[in-house]
């Protein structure tokens, strides 16, 4: 574990109290940077996780957790942990007056069931566990300012909350995972490609006796006030806690994106399920909360000379659903596998293998996801084609597992021929 060397020094006019040396800072303490600190330190580094805010702190999400998040928390020794939380077995999609319950499907790799955790607990919970076995973690410290040497970032300067004091954190190698806006990443160079689509979601909580329903719920038709289809999803997320999550997502791809208003929106999806799910709509049990998702590995470029870029902060969401926290413990995985290699062989130009990495894992199913985008940001098309899905258990249960990334190894198959067909309705449809 890193230890302190105590000094005294200005910088920028802000006074530094301390500084830390360690061989990876990781910067940002959410699913991306504490899985990072967790499977550092597993492989024998030393690593610090800086952390802005303190635990527990909220996080605009749906809070559910599909199979694939479900084995890397696992795979991080917290399955006893997740089963306190609340178990649901599939996705219940709605559209157009109708529903199927879908159970997550077979596969080699993933469970076939998820869990539904308040971001405010799961984040706590990993960066803990990271703590735990080994990682230093820093909460209460936001990075203001880069540490650089002939061009290689060395570290940051991070101030305490509450304070003008300030600490520089020195490392061999620099993890980014701030999040969607990313700072210290756009300080070092990264930059959206602004062609591929982002989203906005939006969510809030609302007491229902059905809050431990066995599934999640899916809107395929939401709509806005005066009853007009709109580019997106709703979802309803049981806590298991007396409460439900309920949100809205939207994509860039919308034509009227930035006209729509989202406080809105989700005031009349709450009212559009208020009777099935039994909640009073004008009395959400918090104020909502909104923000902006980069995706489809829209973020780049993700590695430098002495860093990477890993979770949000790299645009590492899926498309189709706005998913986000297996990636996130995906990709931080990879990076710390790469950091490894690179430590142990002083060899930094390992660092090169990890976008390739990526494209290995995401590059197809990614590409899948950005043109689907451009095909459910078409409200008229999105309306026929969810009209026509809802029909077919069949169909939709194929969809979910694209959507949800869950092909199995014998089917990669489809994840070409849902391009394929996704590119067909493009053409067929220009102007839907």
């Amino acid at each position: 574990m890193a230890h302190p060397l105590w000094s005294t020094s200005t910088l920028g006019g802000v006074s530094t109290t301390g500084e830390i040396s360690t061989e990876v800072l990781v910067v940002g303490g959410g699913p991306a940077g504490a899985a990072a600190g967790y499977w550092l330190s597993q492989l024998g580094h030393d690593c610090v996780v800086l952390e802005k805010k303190t635990y527990p702190r909220e996080k605009t999400c749906g809070d559910g957790l599909t199979p694939r998040a479900v084995k890397q928390l696992s795979d991080m020794g917290l399955a006893d942990e997740l089963a306190k939380f609340h178990r649901y077995e599939g996705l219940r999609a709605t559209a157009h007056g109708k529903a199927l319950e879908l159970q997550w499907p077979t596969h080699p790799t993933y469970p076939r069931h998820g869990y539904v955790v308040r971001r405010r607990d799961l984040d706590m919970m990993v960066a803990y566990n990271a703590a735990k076995f080994g990682a230093t973690l820093l909460e209460g410290h936001e990075a203001v300012e880069t540490i650089m040497d002939r061009g290689f970032v060395r570290g940051v300067v991070a101030k305490k909350k509450g304070s003008d004091e300030s600490i520089e954190v020195k490392a061999q190698y620099v993890i980014i995972a701030d999040g969607a806006n990313s700072r210290i990443g756009r300080a070092l160079g990264t930059y959206r490609t602004r062609e591929w689509p982002y989203g906005t979601a939006i969510r809030s909580y609302w007491e229902s006796p059905l809050h431990a329903d066995p599934w999640i719920e899916s809107a395929l038709d939401v709509k806005d006030r005066n009853g007009n289809s709109m580019p997106g999803y709703g979802w309803i997320f049981p806590v298991g806690d007396g409460t439900v999550n309920i949100g809205v997502g939207l994509l860039s791809t919308f034509r009227d994106f930035k006209e729509v208003n989202t406080t809105h929106l989700l005031e009349a999806y709450a009212h559009q399920v208020a009777d099935s799910w039994k909640i009073d709509p004008a009395w959400p049990t918090q104020k909502p909360t909104a923000g902006r998702i980069p995706m489809g590995g829209s973020v780049g470029p993700k590695v430098g000379a002495s860093h990477l870029v890993i979770g949000d902060a790299a645009g590492s969401v899926n498309p189709f659903n706005g998913e986000g926290i297996d990636y996130a413990y995906e990709t931080a995985r990879m990076a710390a596998e790469v950091l490894h290699e690179a430590l142990t062989t002083r060899n930094a130009s390992v660092l090169q293998q990890y976008p390739a990495m990526l494209d290995a894992e995401y590059g197809q199913y990614f590409k899948v996801a950005r043109l689907f985008a451009r095909v459910i940001g078409r409200p008229a098309l999105m309306r026929e084609l969810s009209r026509v899905g809802i029909q077919s258990r069949s169909l939709m249960e194929w969809v979910l597992r694209i959507m949800a990334n869950l092909l199995r190894p014998d089917e990669v198959g489809p994840a070409e021929a849902a391009y394929k067909a996704a590119s067909a309705i493009v053409r067929l449809f220009p102007n839907a």
